[in-house]
């Protein structure tokens, strides 16, 4: 389950047994979570966060979407 950035309290991540599925990352902080589609950058799944909060971490994987891209790339050696 490799972290791929923390910031502002969340956690961006992926599984490792998940690269048959489109690109995407998983979002944690305590005991919420979500999943973002990152092409295009689309929620899929939403636990526990609010909309607001929805909005920023939105906000947070268009801004990292090459960063999460790569580490996807790289972990899955594509």
């Amino acid at each position: 389950m490799p972290t791929v950035l923390r910031i502002d309290g969340y956690r961006f991540f992926f599984y490792s047994l998940e690269n048959r599925e489109p690109l995407h990352i998983h979002v944690e902080r305590a005991d919420e979570a979500a999943k973002f589609w990152l092409f295009p950058v689309t929620l899929a799944m939403n636990n526990g966060f609010r909309s607001n909060e929805i909005t920023r971490i939105h906000e947070l994987v268009t801004a990292n979407q090459a960063r999460f891209k790569d580490a996807w790339d790289v972990h899955f050696g594509k």
